[in-house]
């Protein structure tokens, strides 16, 4: 591409930008074409720097989705990812026709019972589920009103810390099938999806050729393990799956994640927290670099502490794979969302990636948000360097080093210049000029002479989440009940009966968590222990990944795995008597495993059961007739409704097991995230008018010694105005009544910037592809900006000098500046926004005083105005 074509590309769009009012912009037209070589994708032959953010459609409400956009976009995000979950969208098979005398069967029923039946006598009129939060074609369409591009991961096998890896249940129950290999049964099964898919987003004309935002798509996910596991089966499948995806002519090229040698004309990619370092590219050389997950916080999981990943590391991770010649990231995630009702994969939290730029609530994670936000602006300032310029290396040190890419004849050039040492700061000389690099950082030299940027320097501002009581909790904290533990079901009363006891998933067909076990078993009096100070044992042993124990309808304890070690034995002394006793276990999961190879035959429940401690010896039950009683009565009866269901409900007792608990509430007033704390209860899942919010188990404490997730979003979307239902089913036993209702703000914003920081990004812009100032000085400042519809009401912290702490904990230095408050609170009270100048001169401050790091810190408080009698 020519120099003159990048300036009319960058008129065009800026013309556009201005005209108000106009039609939407559309980034493709019918007949784009999406090529690439080795430096980048290509939109109609011309090059471009690609910053994507992963948001996936199920884990929040349609509602939410163009407020969740327009932020990423406001990121300097310009492609949204999202995966496409083959199990919400057909979560059964549906109606089957049979080529043989049976002509419609509505189950798999039949053709467990006949092996031999062959998969390739049935064709499907298969059910599936686009509708709410499930709408994939209404969330690309907002990518594109958005005037975004989009990449879509249709698998159909995504991961995502998903409830079986997105996969169906109902695939484990079909004759002879095994996932993700050269299996015939499955890669029937998945070409069915795949083409289902793609032709719904043809029909409504998505994908980049025919007009649409899709620029991206992708067979498969992570397979490099799993090929290695299938040794030859798996290169014939994986090669198997590149050639169909391209056989469905989407017009737009295929991607591969974490795969070194995608077939055919798939390009490979990235995954991982640092890709510019850890990866080498695609062995052709002719595909380009793509960056398909940079992990921004860690997934967690029940028995996880706190994870972090800061934005100071996240923005290096970036600069470096832009650095070796990268040109697209995708940030995963940008926004994480919810694992709503039971989607979560084996012991996943439903709270999922909140540590992302943008929060489980959709809030802004500062600085986390304007950090990244500000490195998109500084690689956009070198973008003709980056997609023309001839790259070279030069050492500068140990462990340093400069990056660069330059064409000489335009004056055209950018510089990384990188320390890789992770405790000592440094200064290198590059060109003739030395230039401080901190630690662990990349400095980006716009026209290879001036920093625009650096990694370890942040000049967005910070912000604090809190939690605020309202007064929904206290009024109306009637809670009604609906216990399971009355009808604790013994072997005379259970079905599907069997000498041992039966795996969970099979039983329960990812309809329930849960699933009762039942036996019974006869002691004559010498069979009992002869002394009254040793009790007899349950030793009950589990595949995962809890249970609830009960002996003659008595509870007798819970035991639960862990995600590394989903096994687990429970060891409890019982009381027993003479003659007939009763055993009663509740299992339960928490959601299918989501990786690996075999998933098909991954198992769980109950399956043996010994008595300890005996007279006469230890009393194996394991094979002694067991029955069983897939899900709850409660669910059954629909309890969780808002409705209640048909279950008989009674004033309620606190702290009782397997029991249904329910209160109405009315909606908190304001705008602001609700949440519910469920700290004080034990181990379940809970529902606001029907909706499933996911599991809890508070019960469950990680080493630092709280719950992984104790606090529970509720969209405003699913509320009423008033007699909202909140229904919680408890497994382990709770106090329900001292559940918190609460709303979540960051209303507390702050600033940290030192006078050593280089100036903000926005101080310069490219123009005729040569690096411009346009701030009157290159002084750093610092902008405070409030939420939407809310301004500066107090300043709560200021100081110059050298403050210590975090946003919302600041403490003044023995440097501080008495007066730095006054003048920060003259410049900022009663506005949304306000800048700030970061100087010594301003506020008084001694650049002599030992100890000063020429900082300053301000904490402001936000909050809507309050309207006036007159207004």
């Amino acid at each position: 591409m020519s120099l003159l074509h990048v300036r009319l590309a960058a008129a065009a769009i800026a013309v556009v930008a201005l005209v108000a009012g106009g039609d939407a912009y559309q980034l493709t037209k019918p007949g784009t074409v999406i090529s690439y070589d080795r430096r980048s994708l290509m939109v109609d032959g011309q090059r471009d720097l690609f910053f994507s953010g992963s948001i996936h459609y199920p884990r929040s409400p349609f509602h939410e989705w163009p407020d969740l956009i327009a932020r990423a976009k406001e990121g300097g995000i310009n492609v949204i990812e999202s995966y496409v979950f083959w199990n919400v969208h057909e979560p059964e098979m549906g109606v089957v026709t049979v080529t043989h005398s049976i002509s419609f069967i509505s189950s798999y029923a039949y053709i467990r019972a006949h092996r031999p039946f062959l998969l390739g006598s049935i064709h499907g009129r298969f059910q599936y589920n686009f509708e709410g939060r499930y709408d994939m074609i209404k969330f690309f369409k907002l990518i594109q009103e958005h005037e975004m591009y989009a990449m879509v991961r249709i698998g159909p096998f995504v991961q995502a810390e998903w409830n079986h890896g997105g996969l169906p249940y109902w695939l484990r129950e079909v004759p002879d099938i095994i996932f993700r290999t050269d299996n015939e049964p499955y890669k029937k099964l998945m070409q069915k999806f795949v083409t289902l898919v793609v032709n719904k987003l043809k029909d409504a004309k998505l994908f980049a050729s025919q007009g649409g935002p899709i620029i991206l798509a992708q067979i498969e996910n992570e397979y490099q393990h799993m090929e290695a596991a299938f040794k030859e089966n798996g290169t014939r499948y994986i090669e198997w799956a590149a050639k169909m995806a391209i056989s469905t002519g989407t017009g737009v090229p295929w991607i591969m994640c974490k795969q070194i040698k995608a077939p055919a004309d798939v390009i490979p990619t990235c995954n991982g927290r640092h890709c510019g370092d850890t990866w080498p590219g695609p062995v052709d050389k002719n595909k380009p670099l793509l960056w398909t997950e940079n992990w921004t916080a860690q997934y967690r999981v029940f028995g996880d502490p706190p994870s972090q990943r800061s934005a100071e590391d996240i923005a290096f991770a970036v600069a470096r794979f832009f650095s070796v010649g990268g040109s697209m990231v995708n940030y995963y995630m940008y926004h994480g969302g919810t694992n709503f009702g039971r989607t979560g994969a084996s012991f996943v939290m439903p709270r999922y990636y909140d540590e992302a730029p943008l929060d489980e609530f959709g809030m802004f994670k500062e600085p986390k948000w304007g950090h990244l936000r500000d490195l998109h602006h500084a690689l956009r300032l070198c973008k003709n360097a980056l997609l023309f310029g001839t790259p070279s290396t030069q050492p500068l040190g140990k462990l340093y080093e400069a990056r660069l890419f330059e064409i000489p004849e335009q004056k055209v050039c950018v510089a990384f210049l990188s320390n890789h040492n992770t405790k000592e700061d440094g200064t290198v000389t590059f060109r003739g000029q030395k230039y401080f690099v901190p630690r662990r950082s990349v400095s980006i030299l716009g026209d290879c002479k001036t920093v625009v940027f650096s990694t370890q320097y942040v000049n967005a501002q910070h912000n604090q989440r809190t939690f605020h009581f309202t007064d929904q909790t206290a009024q109306n904290n009637v809670w009604e009940m609906y216990t399971e533990g009355d009808k604790v079901p013994t072997y005379k009363f259970s079905t599907d009966r069997s000498e041992k006891p039966l795996e969970a998933y099979n039983m329960t067909k990812d309809k329930t968590d849960y699933l009762w076990y039942t036996t019974s078993f006869q002691l004559d009096p010498e069979d009992l222990p002869s002394r009254l100070d040793i009790k007899p044992v349950l030793e009950a042993s589990s595949h995962g990944h809890a249970m609830v124990a009960f002996v003659n309808k008595k509870l007798v304890g819970c035991g639960h795995g862990t995600k590394m070690n989903k096994a687990f034995s429970l060891e409890k002394p019982i009381e027993v008597k003479v003659g007939i006793n009763h055993i009663s276990i509740l299992s339960s999961t928490l959601g299918l495993q989501d990786s690996g190879s075999y998933l098909e035959r991954r198992q769980a429940g109950l399956h043996s059961v010994t008595i300890q401690g005996l007279n006469t010896g230890t009393l194996d039950l394991t094979s002694n007739g067991w029955g069983h009683i897939v899900g709850l009565d409660g669910e059954r009866k629909q309890a969780f409704t808002d409705k209640g269901g048909e279950v008989q409900w009674k004033p309620a007792v606190f702290d009782q097991p397997l029991t249904w608990y329910r209160r109405r509430f009315d909606m908190p007033t304001g705008e602001d995230p609700v949440v519910i704390d469920m700290n004080p209860m034990g181990k379940g899942i809970l529902f606001v008018n029907g909706e499933g919010l996911g599991r809890y188990w508070s019960s469950y404490k990680h080493a630092l010694g709280r719950p992984s997730q104790y606090l529970y979003h509720v969209p405003r979307c699913f509320l009423k105005p008033t007699g909202n239902v909140l229904t919680i089913f408890e497994e382990e036993g709770g106090r329900p009544d001292a559940i918190m209702i609460l709303t979540v703000k960051r209303d507390n914003i702050c600033s940290f910037i030192s006078e050593t920081n280089p100036g903000h990004v926005r101080s310069w812009e490219t123009k005729d592809s040569q690096l411009t100032m346009v701030a009157d000085d290159l002084k750093p400042r610092a902008v405070l900006t409030c939420p939407e519809k809310k301004l500066i009401q107090q300043v709560v912290f200021a100081s110059y000098g050298n403050p210590l702490g975090i946003c919302g904990n600041y403490t003044v230095g023995k440097c501080h500046t008495p007066k730095a408050k006054e003048i920060v609170e003259k410049a900022c009270v009663g506005k949304r926004s306000c800048v700030l100048a970061v100087s010594h001169e301003v506020y008084g401050g001694d650049l002599n005083c030992p100890g000063t790091t020429a900082t300053l810190a301000v904490q402001a408080k936000c909050s809507k105005r309050q309207r006036t009698a007159e207004q």
